[in-house]
C-alpha cells in the first residue's frame, strides 16, 4: 500500500472521506509555500497536492493562474520544488503529491525527476495533460521508484478509457467534477457522482472529486459517494487574502465536511 493509498485509508477507519489540499510552489514566495503546505497539514488535510508554477496552466482557474504567475514572476525553478518536498516531508508524515504538467517532467528527464522527487521524500505525480498510452516511460520510472502516478477520469471518458485510466492509476484516481478549469463553484455537477458510479461498477478501488470544490458542504456531499474531495481555489485565496492564519481557519472548516456515516459505518 502506498503512502497515498494508506493516508486515504486511515481517513476512512477515522470515518471520514479524505482531505487532499493543493497550494502551488513558490507563492507568495517559496518559504511562506512551504510554511503553508505545513499549515494545511496541522489543520485537517491528508494529502498535500503542490503545484509547480508553469507558462501555460491550461486546466487553471484565474485565482491558480494569478497565484503561479507570481510565482514565476519572483524567479521559481524546478530545483525549488525539490527543496520544498524535502522540506514538507521533514516536517511532517502527510504525503506530498505534485501535480505537474507534462512538459517539465520532459525536459527535466522523467527518470531524474523521478528520482529526485522520491529522495525529497514526495509520494507521486498527478498529470493532468498526460494520458496512460503516452506515459510509458512515467509508468516504468514510478513503477521502480515505488512513486504513484495519478492519472485523471472526466465526465466524457469512455468506459474502455475509464478502464485504461484506473488499471494505469495508484494512490487514487482524479476524478474531474465537471468539465472545465478549476475555481470555485456555486453547484458541482451531478456527472461527477455518476463518473464515480461508474467507474465503481467497473472495479475503482480509490476515487478522489477535484475541481470546483469550496466548501465543507461541498467536501460533505462529495465523500456520501467518492473517497475524498480536492480542493485548490478556497485554499489559495486563503493564503492569498490572509496568510496563514487565514489559511489554517479556512483548512479547518473545509475538513469539518469530511466525516460521513459512510465510512464510520464500514460502508
Amino acid at each position: 500500500m502506498s503512502r497515498v493509498e494508506d493516508a486515504i485509508r486511515r481517513a476512512h477507519d477515522a470515518g471520514r472521506g479524505a482531505f487532499v489540499g493543493y497550494l502551488p510552489i513558490g507563492f507568495p514566495d517559496l518559504q511562506t509555500s512551504i510554511d503553508a503546505a505545513l499549515t494545511l497539514a496541522r489543520n485537517g488535510v491528508d494529502v498535500i497536492e503542490l503545484g509547480p508554477p508553469y507558462s501555460d496552466p491550461v486546466m487553471d482557474g484565474e485565482v491558480i493562474q494569478q497565484a503561479t504567475q507570481q510565482a514565476l514572476a519572483n524567479g521559481y525553478r524546478t530545483r525549488d520544488l525539490f527543496r520544498a518536498v524535502r522540506e514538507i516531508t521533514a516536517q511532517t508524515d502527510v504525503p506530498v503529491v505534485v501535480m505537474t504538467y507534462w512538459n517539465p517532467v520532459l525536459q527535466y528527464g522523467v527518470d531524474r525527476y523521478a528520482d529526485d522527487l522520491l529522495a525529497a521524500g514526495g509520494a507521486g505525480l498527478i498529470t493532468p495533460d498526460i494520458t496512460p498510452e503516452s506515459a510509458g516511460e512515467w509508468i516504468q520510472a514510478s513503477t521502480r521508484t515505488g512513486l504513484d502516478r495519478i492519472f485523471l477520469a472526466a465526465p466524457t471518458s469512455t468506459d474502455e478509457r475509464l478502464d485504461l485510466v484506473m488499471s494505469s492509476s495508484t494512490g487514487f484516481v482524479y476524478t474531474v467534477s465537471t468539465m472545465g478549469i478549476t475555481g470555485e463553484r456555486a453547484a458541482l455537477d451531478r456527472a461527477a457522482r455518476t463518473l464515480v458510479e461508474r467507474m465503481r461498477a467497473r472495479g475503482a478501488v480509490s476515487a478522489c472529486v477535484g475541481i470546483g470544490i469550496s466548501n465543507a458542504q461541498q467536501i460533505a456531499d462529495v465523500v456520501e459517494y467518492a473517497d475524498g474531495a480536492i480542493v485548490g481555489t478556497a485554499l489559495v485565496k486563503a493564503l492569498r487574502d490572509g496568510g496563514l492564519e487565514r489559511l489554517a481557519e479556512t483548512t479547518r472548516a473545509l475538513a469539518g465536511g469530511t466525516p460521513s456515516a459512510r465510512f464510520a459505518t464500514g460502508n
